[in-house]
């Protein structure tokens, strides 16, 4: 009940806004479920993926779909997926909690960016088109594994502002693309021992509901109110983290 209700919350949390929900998911699972930094991140990676599958066949149906775009994102995403989820795992508890702080101030920002993100002047085509689709997933396969999230932070802002997509375009790629590369990397944690399995029964079905509800509550609300204060809340959780101290040696 208590990983259905973590589910619920980060899915709400990521249709309010248009972020994944792992931002939300790890440090609920690890406040609440008592988890280590690394089985939060694999967890939740694992649970993530399933959202993609949902969330891709959302934006398919609405035509905000670029299938070649996401299989070259895809393309790198998977090699650096496993090296991101591998990296995670070497570094002990302390170091992985800051750099989660780290990168939840990362997201905040570019969640109080979002609105002033929009089409680039000059949208890049061709092969450089497809040389910023495969460097844009070498960087987000990486993060995604070693940060148990979507990796559409990265994605959706840098084709936006530099291949011209629009801007639900651009989240159904970084949907689609994520489902290849957050598979690759939930599996590696998985290998590593880094999943509880057992928290998936609640923590799925709660992520795809909640994303749902959200996104459907989201035209309701003042979305710079949300952003606002949803930023706070991030920063907030990411500083704690970054405070993070290194255990004294016995």
């Amino acid at each position: 009940m208590v990983s259905l209700i973590i589910g619920l919350a980060s899915g709400v949390f990521g249709g309010l806004v248009g972020l994944g929900g792992g931002v939300i998911m790890i440090p609920l699972m690890v406040q609440f479920l008592g988890l280590g930094q690394h089985k939060a991140h694999g967890t939740s990676l694992v649970a993530l993926v399933f959202t993609g599958l949902a969330g891709t066949f959302t934006y398919a149906r609405s035509g905000s779909m670029d299938v070649i775009a996401a299989i070259l994102i895809a393309v790198s995403a998977v090699f650096t997926a496993r090296w991101g989820a591998r990296f995670a795992n070497s570094l002990p508890e302390w170091k992985l909690k800051r750099s989660f702080g780290g990168f939840l101030l990362l997201v905040s920002v570019i969640m109080l960016l979002k609105p002033y993100i929009t089409h680039g002047d000059a949208a890049v085509t061709g092969v450089l088109k497809g040389a910023v689709l495969i460097i844009t997933g070498v960087f987000t396969g990486f993060l995604s594994g070693m940060m148990g999230v979507g990796g559409g932070t990265i994605m959706v802002p840098a084709m936006v502002l530099v291949l011209g997509f629009g801007q639900h375009l651009a989240q159904g790629v970084s949907l689609l693309a994520m489902v290849p590369a957050g598979s690759v990397g939930a599996y590696t944690h998985w290998k590593l021992g880094n999943v509880q399995i057992g928290l998936l029964a609640g923590l799925i079905p709660g992520i795809i509901i909640g994303t749902y509800s959200g996104a459907t509550l989201a035209r309701y609300l003042q979305d710079g109110t949300l952003r606002v204060v949803f930023a706070i809340v991030l920063v907030w959780t990411g500083i704690k983290y970054l405070r993070t101290r290194k255990p004294q040696a016995t």
